[in-house]
């Protein structure tokens, strides 16, 4: 009698290198997160990004591979290549940003005044969380789109620059609203236009190839993001040169850091963090731009 479980079950799925690479994300960031819960503890706005970080993964990692093995990523509406891609991406970044913001603030040398206990569980969270990264890492590298290679946008370095790109945003983002005073000035308001502009086109295109939906837009979807890329570059180029004018130049800011202000809470630090990953973006757009010039769009893998 013949097995009727084998066509429905893609064992590939968990035994590929990607397969395995999974596995481990899954394995290292409920470690991670059950550590801290347990026992490692966190508090205020960083360590609940941690937190979210690595539970956020985690479910998303196991929804992928519940999906790949069971086949019921045939029956989504997405485009199920480019939706994998865009994810190990996102979490990449996300996985490091916590991996360097729980020890930052939490572990310490010494026991006092937490406890060695505690102490030793927060390290541990920390070695998993760093693992955790390696583990998305490692998926990004397998599934990048190899020379010549025909495959899904998001997979690309142009597709994963757009990832990175909207990342960066969103710490511009953060910093613009801890008192940046970024309304100060209309040139500075300018610079915000950009970068909120640049951010929400690039998460349409993002969406769109996810959703696998490009192919019914009325316009060539590919040369529209060259387009946009081109003016994107543009856009962080005039930023790039406006925003440090207007927050460094004695005329109109501060070329130093006032003795006075209040660690954390320093207008001067935002504005600082703002145009350090003002030209990181610029650069970004750079790099997409020159990538987007060699590759293939695919909509449907």
């Amino acid at each position: 009698m013949e097995s009727t479980g084998g066509p429905y079950l893609n064992t590939a799925a968990v035994t590929s290198p990607v397969g395995i690479s999974r596995l481990l994300q899954m394995t290292f960031g409920c470690t991670t997160f059950s550590l801290v819960a347990h026992q490692g503890g966190f508090s205020a706005a960083y360590g609940t990004f941690c937190m979210f970080v690595w539970t956020f993964c985690f479910a998303i990692t196991l929804f992928i591979i519940t999906c790949e093995f069971t086949h019921l990523h045939s029956c989504l509406s997405l485009s199920w290549g480019n939706f994998t891609a865009a994810f190990a991406m996102l979490a990449t970044l996300m996985s490091i940003t916590a991996a360097v913001i729980y020890p930052l603030y939490f572990v310490q040398v010494g026991c006092y005044p937490i406890g060695c206990e505690v102490r030793d569980f927060r390290i541990a969270a920390s070695v998993f969380a760093g693992l955790l990264f390696v583990a998305y890492a490692a998926e990004v590298f397998l599934t990048r789109a190899k020379p010549g290679q025909v495959t899904s946008y998001m997979a690309t370095i142009s597709g994963l620059l757009k990832i990175v790109q909207a990342f960066v945003a969103c710490i511009i983002f953060g910093a613009l609203v801890n008192d940046s005073q970024y309304g100060k000035y209309v040139a500075t308001q300018w610079c915000v236009a950009v970068y909120s502009f640049c951010f929400v086109v690039t998460v349409v295109v993002v969406a769109f190839s996810v959703t696998g939906k490009t192919a019914l837009l009325w316009f060539p979807f590919e040369r529209s993001v060259v387009i946009y890329t081109f003016g994107a570059v543009l856009l962080y180029a005039s930023a790039a040169v406006i925003w440090p004018v207007f927050c460094f130049d004695s005329k109109y800011g501060s070329p130093r850091r006032p003795g006075l202000c209040a660690k954390g809470k320093c207008p001067w630090d935002s504005q600082l963090v703002i145009a350090i990953f003002t030209y990181v973006n610029l650069l970004l757009y750079v790099l997409d731009l020159a990538y987007s010039q060699r590759i293939r769009f695919v909509s449907h893998l």
